[in-house]
């Protein structure tokens, strides 16, 4: 897939009246903040793209995230809460595709109206946890793949030592070559990521508008990022910074 390119003229700051999305003004700024606010651990608001999934996911660095991390997570996004792996991790990981691993009718001809396939690879629990899904199971799962990941002799028989599967978090693996292959939010956390020099494991989690139960709207994910203190930025703008 060709990644979405971006309109040089649009302006980010303001709302578009007609399409209720934020246009691109002071993209530059949004970028060096959300570097920076991932380089301290913080999370980050990513929108994708209004022609992609339309969604705006909080994204953290994986060995950032505590239990608060995903009460946050769960609470004020209500998605699902994914770990994004590099490929060149996930392939030291030993870790599939979802897809390509499961012998199943249902994995077939998949049509998705955004993408041309998925980023999906296993779901895992770490082996110190108990059931796996708790606040604090999760944050355990979540945190120590963010530190596996930045262990460079970590390959997939120590995997299989200290994750169980099927489990709680569950892992995408992002394109070879990040967003020139493709720009999906696994892609944008992985580039954000390794902009900010952190591990390449990020958690990404779509936010969900209370209301309607759709992806909520750029606007009101804007609003949510200022009322809480954090950064909001386009797809377009990381895709045009470090695509």
């Amino acid at each position: 897939m060709s990644p979405p390119t971006a309109d040089a003229d649009s302006d980010a700051a303001s709302i578009d009246a007609d399409t209720s999305q934020p246009m691109e003004n002071g993209d530059s700024d949004a970028v060096d903040a959300a570097i920076d606010a991932f380089r301290a651990g913080q999370p980050v608001l990513i929108h994708d793209f209004a022609d992609r999934e339309g969604e705006t996911d909080i994204v953290y660095p994986a060995t950032a995230v505590d239990p608060a991390a995903v009460r946050r997570l769960r609470n004020d996004a209500g998605g699902l809460v994914c770990v994004a792996l590099a490929d060149s991790v996930a392939e030291r990981f030993d870790l599939p595709f979802l897809q390509e691993a499961l012998d199943h009718p249902a994995t077939e001809n998949h049509e998705l109206s955004y993408d041309d396939r998925s980023s999906f690879s296993i779901t895992v629990n770490h082996r110190t946890t108990e059931t796996g899904i708790t606040d604090r199971d999760r944050a355990t799962t979540i945190s120590e793949l963010g530190a596996a990941a930045a262990t460079s002799d970590y390959d997939g028989e120590t995997f299989a030592t200290e994750f169980r599967s099927p489990g709680h978090v569950h892992l995408l693996r992002a394109a070879p070559n990040l967003l020139a292959d493709r720009a999906g939010h696994t892609e944008l956390g992985i580039a954000l990521a390794e902009a900010a020099e952190q591990p390449p494991a990020a958690v990404v989690c779509e936010m969900l508008d209370d209301d309607t139960g759709a992806a909520l709207s750029p606007a009101d994910a804007a609003a949510y990022a200022a009322r809480n203190d954090l950064v909001y930025v386009e797809g377009s703008a990381l895709l045009d910074r470090l695509g």
